[in-house]
């Protein structure tokens, strides 16, 4: 078989460009500088998107943060919509940090974490004393601290300290405990990288919208405010919601206790499949759509003129300079439209201002109460709230607890201690010596009683090895 020159470029080009990855690319990639640097430029920017509002119109950026006086000096809305900070977690480049962050936690993962748990699997005995010399914790026993049986004992004692123990044939005994500290780094990385998958997933494919519905009307999913690029199949097409009704509870000093809604969940067949009352914190969850109960209002007010038919009028809001919420109707008293009088409310308590052309006060009624004005019978019949929705779907959120579970359960595994011990017994004398990777005071304590064990095993005396570590 032979290999013409073109071939045989192309095969050295890629060996090329594969030792450079792994020569140039790799280390880079893997440092922990660099983890450090992108996970502290995501964490900025992910405090940006909290902080700066997120999916709203050019005009509340234009207003919000305009360029004189600029916040900070720079802030202003032409950076915010040239930068995307105004919609940061679905921006190429915030996309691009969270791969590379995830990539470069992988690349470490095979290159270290996995290589140090394969060493840390295998076993190697130490058959030569001054291997035991290297130790920062060693002892030596001299033939009148010895049995026949010492290293058997020493074995027994490992055991019942929860060490797995190997032991060959040639006098030479390992011991170790705490493998799943070497493996608790493995799994933060990938609780950390599934983290970031799900982020990425609900980025591409969630949705919210939001939604202010009168009490009892239906309604289906469509004022969608914000939208990653793959969410138009999360839209629900083939199911609706009602809201049966909309209430708010008022403490005794008229203020706002709680509001409610009574919503119902229908199929395209017009069946009831799910009914739930919601309120603040307590959404309905319905097919990965969760339906947060946020903001209320008046939509419409059900008047009757003299004998006339129920009138349903719709309420605006008013503008109030910030001195609280206001609707406002106006109701034609005459034929012709040429007069009428306004109709205020400001909750849904039953309590309905009444005022004339001039601006004013005529009456204050009750719902369910008729009042003269303008010459005609009003009867204010009720005052119809709606509620407001704001619609969320993000199916990220499985895959990102998910790794947040498995990130905790790493840190606790990571918290174990790697502990090894090695011993020999040759030429009338038995070494032994052992390291950890973290806890060292608490192994050093843990050796101590090893060794005093061995010693009352021995000779029912607890004599003291002929050297130890001055550290002890």
């Amino acid at each position: 078989m032979t290999i013409d020159n073109s071939t045989e470029k192309e095969l050295n080009w890629l060996s090329l460009i594969t030792r450079s990855l792994k020569q140039d690319f790799l280390p880079v990639l893997t440092d922990l500088r660099l983890a450090i640097i992108l996970l502290l430029v995501i964490a900025v920017f992910s405090i940006s998107g909290t902080v700066i509002e997120q999916g709203q119109s050019a005009a509340f950026y234009q207003a919000n943060y305009p360029e004189s006086p600029a916040l900070f000096g720079f802030l202003t809305w032409k950076v915010i919509q040239i930068i995307g900070l105004n919609e940061v977690y679905r921006t190429w480049w915030f996309l691009a940090l969270l791969i590379l962050f995830g990539t470069s936690l992988t690349a470490c993962t095979f290159t270290r974490q996995l290589p140090a748990l394969k060493a840390a699997q295998k076993w190697k005995f130490y058959n030569k004393s001054r291997q035991f010399q290297k130790l920062a914790l060693s002892a030596e026993f001299n033939e009148d601290n010895l049995s026949p049986n010492s290293l058997q004992t020493l074995n027994q004692i490992l055991q019942k300290r929860s060490y797995k123990v190997f032991q060959d044939e040639n006098n030479t005994l390992y011991a170790r405990k705490g493998i799943i500290g070497k493996i608790g780094p493995i799994i933060v990385h990938i609780g950390i990288v599934v983290t970031l998958l799900g982020s990425i997933w609900g980025a591409m494919t969630g949705f919210m919208a939001q939604e202010m519905v009168p009490s009892g009307e239906s309604f289906q999913v469509k004022n969608i405010i914000d939208a990653g690029p793959f969410a138009a199949k999360q839209v629900p097409q083939d199911w609706s919601v009602k809201v049966n009704r909309f209430w708010i509870d008022y403490t005794a000093t008229g203020g706002i206790d709680q509001f409610y809604s009574d919503m119902s969940v229908i199929n395209s067949q017009g069946q009831e499949v799910d009914r739930q009352t919601i309120f603040v914190n307590q959404p309905l969850r319905y097919h990965g759509i969760t339906f947060y109960q946020t903001d209320w209002g008046i939509s419409s007010a059900n008047v009757r003129v003299n004998n006339s038919p129920i009138f349903q009028l719709p309420m605006a809001p008013l503008e109030t300079n910030g001195k609280g919420k206001l609707w406002g109707t106006w109701i034609p008293t005459k034929p012709d439209l040429s007069e009428g009088v306004s109709l205020l409310a400001k909750d849904l308590q039953g309590t309905v201002f009444i005022y004339d052309s001039k601006g004013q006060l005529v009456d204050t009624v009750r719902t369910g109460m008729s009042t003269k004005v303008n010459g005609v019978t009003l009867k204010i019949l009720d005052v119809v709230g709606s509620t407001g929705l704001q619609i969320k779907s993000d199916p990220g959120i499985p895959l990102v607890y998910t790794g947040f579970a498995c990130l905790m359960a790493g840190l606790v595994m990571s918290y174990f201690s790697h502990s090894q011990v090695w011993a020999l017994q040759a030429n009338n004398r038995l070494y032994v010596g052992g390291k950890t990777n973290r806890a060292q005071v608490a192994f050093e304590r843990e050796i101590l009683e090893v060794l005093d064990s061995l010693n009352v095993a021995n000779h029912d005396n607890p004599g003291v090895a002929e050297s130890l570590p001055s550290n002890i």
